[in-house]
């Protein structure tokens, strides 16, 4: 199998769930079943909100490629990064290399496409919207984003994830956003903040639901094992 590159860090918790959930999508006998991975696990990455939302704060487009090229010299053959609002210094990430990028975000709406979405709540940062991150991948497929109403609430939450407060506390908070969005009209909810995805029970059944990381998990699975 072929070892995958992750750059993670971002944030570090979001990471480790990354790699638990691919050593959950293999059905192994032995060590040598699962998928080998090579983990970045770079908390220094400057702050994505501070530099898209506040304004002012470090780019952090030099640590992914520094990062990216660390990754090709350790030996991994693909790239990828639990991160959706990164993912707005994706090309720079893709051209720092001459590796393949495993786009969690094309990937994810073609998933999205795939199962017949049209209107989809996006509980995301608002770093993502404002950075145009899903932009250009919906357009492409005719989904039409839905932003929460409040997403000062929601960054609040993402930002208490952060700081380590309980999940339990945070999950009801984040079921009444998406609660909120699929009476405002999504058909479909779409965790795209891997923070966020710590809490993907929280989210009202009733309403098709995706995780980006899921779509991720798959792909780099799918590239490994090729």
């Amino acid at each position: 199998m072929k070892p995958v590159g992750i750059l993670g860090g971002m944030g570090p918790e979001a990471t480790i769930l990354l790699m638990q959930k691919v050593l959950a999508a293999v059905p192994a006998q032995d060590d040598a079943d699962h998928i080998p991975l090579i983990v970045h696990q770079n908390s220094q990455v400057p702050s994505r909100i501070k530099a898209l939302i506040e304004g002012g704060g470090a780019d952090p487009m030099p640590v992914l490629i520094s990062m990216a090229q660390d990754l090709e010299r350790a030996g991994a053959q693909a790239l990828a990064m639990p991160c959706n609002t990164a993912h707005h210094y994706a090309v720079a990430v893709t051209h720092a290399t001459s590796l393949p990028f495993l786009n969690m975000i094309d990937l994810t709406a073609g998933h999205l496409s795939t199962e017949g979405a049209r209107t989809v709540g996006m509980l995301a940062s608002p770093a993502t919207r404002k950075a145009g991150v899903f932009e250009a991948a919906f357009a492409a497929r005719d989904l039409t984003p839905l932003w929460a109403e409040d997403e000062d609430a929601l960054l609040s939450i993402i930002r208490a994830v952060k700081a380590g407060e309980a999940l339990d506390t945070l999950s009801p908070r984040l079921g009444h956003i998406a609660a909120e969005m699929t009476a405002g009209g999504a058909d479909h909810l779409l965790i795209a903040c891997t923070e966020l995805s710590l809490m993907a029970h929280a989210l009202p059944p009733g309403t098709p639901q995706t995780d980006s990381l899921d779509c991720l998990v798959q792909a780099i699975v799918g590239f490994s094992k090729a």
